[in-house]
């Protein structure tokens, strides 16, 4: 009896050194590869901050003229210059890429939260539901260019030119929404950021606990008053991360945007201060598209490192600014909610 014990015990601890090995060595690759992730955007922020920042820094003349008066480089990046590739500058791609991506959320989110509401609270376990959530997780990983392509053959041919010839009959030949622009750009990018949000919002309704739902219907509140007053309010710190992921890799698409909307130069912006103040319409231009062309068409291969880099370090701020804006506004949500005890 006592050598079965022994055994036994023996085992136990051979099991117990095993997993304790095992947990060593998954701790020592997790901390090796975050490390790497992290050298990784230090080096990429470094790099974007060192050449950029330089080129930022010094000043030069900001036309070819030697009449002319002497600008900062930070200067003649916002507002154009002999040394740009195009002309007004990078302060029109900035507001575009806003705009944009401000639209692009405007219809993602509610679109992806009522799907997301549907697969939880009302479709059931059905092989629908199944067949449905395969495909959401197959769009996912489409190339965004196939949705570039589906945008302009569905939005601006199909959409787009039977709009014009509904309403806009009278400017034809000339196009208005039958031809790429930021009303189109906005909903190829919604679709394509479709799936984030939807995940993300189903992985939040999915982590409420059934009690939740339970004791506002014994309280007397019907099905919709528990989902629109109960459920979904609880699940908005995860819905909030889905927004923010969507922004994410909106505000840095570039290859759909060339076939919807995107041009190297707008001479007018998408908003202004007179109705409908959202040019919807209107062509416009987009910081990753003002990077990739300046990158290819920069006038000369001097400073041409520091231009692009000083435009990337551009984007990734105001990328950066979108998501701290949406980050915020989750924390904010998040602590309003705590209080009634559910993340």
């Amino acid at each position: 009896m006592s050598g079965d014990l022994q055994r036994m015990r023996y085992s136990i601890e051979s099991v117990r050194a095993r997993e304790e090995k095992l947990g060593a060595v998954m701790s020592a690759m997790t901390a090796v590869a975050t490390l790497l992730a992290l050298l990784s955007v230090v080096m990429f922020l470094g790099f974007l901050i060192f050449l950029g920042g330089d080129w930022l820094a010094n000043a030069q003349s900001a036309t070819s003229g030697v009449d002319q008066p002497v600008k900062s480089n930070f200067e003649v990046l916002l507002w154009g210059g002999a040394e740009l590739a195009v002309s007004g500058g990078v302060f029109p791609a900035i507001v575009g890429t806003i705009v944009l991506t401000l639209v692009m959320t405007v219809i993602v989110s509610p679109l992806g939260i009522v799907v997301a509401l549907y697969l939880t609270e009302y479709a059931g376990t059905g092989w629908h539901t199944r067949l449905l959530r395969i495909g959401i997780q197959n769009m996912a990983a489409i190339p965004s260019i196939i949705y570039g392509v589906f945008g302009l053959a569905f939005f601006v041919y199909v959409i787009g030119g039977r709009l014009d010839n509904l309403f806009f009959a009278g400017n034809l030949p000339n196009p208005t929404f039958g031809a790429p622009g930021l009303l189109w750009a906005s909903l190829t990018l919604a679709i394509l950021t479709l799936p984030t949000v939807i995940v993300a919002t189903e992985e939040g309704l999915l982590r409420l606990p059934l009690a939740l739902r339970e004791g506002s219907r014994a309280l007397g509140a019907t099905r919709s008053e528990t989902i629109f007053r109960v459920v979904l309010p609880a699940a908005t710190p995860s819905i909030m991360t889905g927004i923010i992921l969507a922004v994410a890799r909106a505000a840095g698409e570039v290859a759909p945007l060339m076939l919807v909307g995107v041009v190297r130069y707008a001479p007018t912006l998408p908003v202004s201060v007179e109705a409908p103040f959202i040019h919807l319409e209107q062509k416009f231009m987009h910081l990753g598209f003002f990077v990739y062309d300046l990158t290819m068409h920069a006038p000369g291969s001097e400073g041409r490192v520091g231009i692009v880099a000083a435009s990337g370090l551009l984007l990734v701020l105001v990328i950066a600014t979108l998501n701290l804006a949406a980050l915020l506004l989750r924390l904010r949500l998040r602590r309003t909610f705590l209080r009634t005890g559910f993340e």
